[in-house]
């Protein structure tokens, strides 16, 4: 791993940090004192990544055009940030667009940068009134939130979607709050750089907790971390990998600002509040791991399989009748799956992909051929999904699908989960499935605790996953009274 080359005296140094080398550090020297000059005084460590992100090369354009840090909350992520908005749209009088995760987090950066400039044009308590005199507009309206100044600079606040950024034409790109980047949200915002001569776009986040979607900001860790893209800046703060994690030493690794703004009795209250696990991410900064991001661990899956083996003349697992299908459609309805899922002469639950293919014209003659061929429990339909599209279609062949509510498919996925990691269901070690469960993340439904799939990115087909979860579900909620026979694998469907 490449080593920054500045020299930083009594700073904490981040755990793992690639840095690419820059001959001029004026403007990271001038955001900081003039930030400063307005209360934003940067400590050490807040210094060495100020630096790290405006170094500039020979010619004047960033040495790192792509920042990513990752530090532990109440560290002052936040001062970072506004110091370098403050100063690219002052001094520079760049264009920056500032999203956050949430609605409620855009509101509030907004609400701290305001603080500098004033509530409106000429506004009489302005807490500097030479920075309100910049002023040109500032728009306080939800979701259009706004400083903008009359030399050219400004800043835009919005929360990140699939479509958020579409329309803006900026210089710079905050992504704070990273841990909850979408591929899709990226997919819409980087395009709004692509007019700038000079742009930068900065990550910033802590480790992606269980639920979030965290794809995004963890290949650029892992792409920082290998040291080898020259335009990309990656630092972190966290404790060792094998560190224990109430040793206070390692705690004060993980969090520059501890003794300045972050106290040990608060520390303390959150280990007691938090289990292991969650302290270790929240507060020491550790990351899991590629395999432990996905939502059933792959040593996990491929125990469970239960394969055809022609050699031994064997069948592989076999469900009894009645099985029950479902369907699932890509968003971009590029591809279909129709599974199964049933239970086992054993008592096991089976799951099966029946068939995916491109395109969805396909799959209400193939439900129809299906159900009247083995008279199943019935065919699983979420109506909120692409595949709801189907239902009338379904119905008008003399089918009523079972359709679920959001909180049938928050119950399916768990039961899917429940039985996986408890050796409740055996699968046939297809491709197509193992792919699809290998990709997908989960995505929470409201505050219940609850939680469906999600695509780890766009291009990711997850059908198969999704249509044997609902099947599955289909098969335990709506059962009949006594199975009765086991289906033959010569019997295909």
């Amino acid at each position: 791993m490449t080593s920054s080359v500045l020299a930083v005296q009594g700073a904490q140094w981040p755990a793992a940090q690639h840095v690419p080398p820059a001959s001029d550090y004026a403007d990271a020297e001038d955001a900081i004192e003039f930030a400063s000059a307005y209360g934003l005084t940067a400590d050490e460590w807040q210094r060495h990544v100020l630096r790290s992100w405006l170094g500039l090369l020979e010619g004047g354009q960033l040495a790192s055009p792509r920042c990513g840090l990752a530090v532990p909350r109440q560290n002052g992520k936040n001062a970072l940030i506004e110091i370098v908005e403050l100063f690219k749209m002052v001094e520079l009088g760049r264009r920056v667009l500032h999203t956050a995760h949430e609605v409620k987090t855009a509101r509030k950066a907004f609400a701290r940068l305001k603080y500098f400039f004033g509530d409106r044009v000429a506004d009489p308590v302005a807490a500097f009134p030479e920075l309100n005199n910049l002023v040109r507009e500032v728009r306080n309206t939800n979701g259009q939130e706004a400083i903008v100044l009359a030399n050219g600079g400004q800043v835009e606040f919005i929360a990140r979607s699939r479509s958020s950024g579409r329309g803006f034409t900026v210089d710079d790109l905050i992504l704070d709050e990273a841990q909850e980047l979408s591929e899709d949200a990226l997919a819409a915002l980087v395009p709004t750089l692509s007019a700038s001569p000079n742009p930068q776009r900065i990550f910033t986040g802590t480790p992606p907790g269980p639920t979030a979607v965290g794809e995004v900001f963890t290949r650029v860790r892992t792409t920082g971390l290998a040291g080898k893209d020259e335009r990309l800046c990656w630092q972190e703060w966290r404790a060792d990998l094998e560190a224990a994690v109430d040793d206070p030493s390692q705690v004060a690794k993980a969090n520059p600002a501890l003794g300045i703004r972050l106290l040990w009795d608060t520390i303390a209250d959150e280990r007691a509040d938090m289990s292991e696990e969650t302290f270790a991410r929240e507060r020491l900064g550790l990351w899991e791991t590629q395999s432990t991001l996905q939502v059933i661990h792959p040593d996990v899956w491929t125990n469970l399989r239960d394969a055809p083996d022609p050699a031994r003349n064997y069948k592989g697992s076999q469900p009894r009748d009645p099985v029950c299908f479902a369907v699932d459609i890509t968003p971009d309805r590029q591809r279909a799956t129709i599974s199964l899922a049933g239970r086992r002469p054993d008592g096991l639950a089976h799951l099966e992909v029946v068939q995916n293919e491109r395109g969805t014209g396909w799959t209400v003659l193939r439900l129809v051929e299906l159900n009247a061929k083995w008279k199943p429990v019935g065919i699983v339909v979420d109506p909120g999904s692409p595949a709801g599209s189907l239902i009338p279609a379904l119905q008008a062949a003399g089918i009523e699908p079972i359709l679920t509510s959001t909180r049938d498919v928050g119950q399916a996925c768990g039961l899917f989960y429940d039985l996986a990691t408890t050796d409740g269901l055996r699968h046939l070690d297809d491709p197509r499935l193992n792919t699809a469960l290998a990709a997908a993340r989960k995505r929470p439904l409201g505050d219940s605790g609850a939680w469906a799939w999600h695509r780890k990115d766009s291009t990711t087909d997850i059908t198969p996953l999704v249509a044997v979860t609902l099947a599955l579900w289909g098969s335990e909620s709506h059962k009949p009274a006594k199975s009765t026979r086991a289906v033959g694998r010569a019997r295909s469907y």
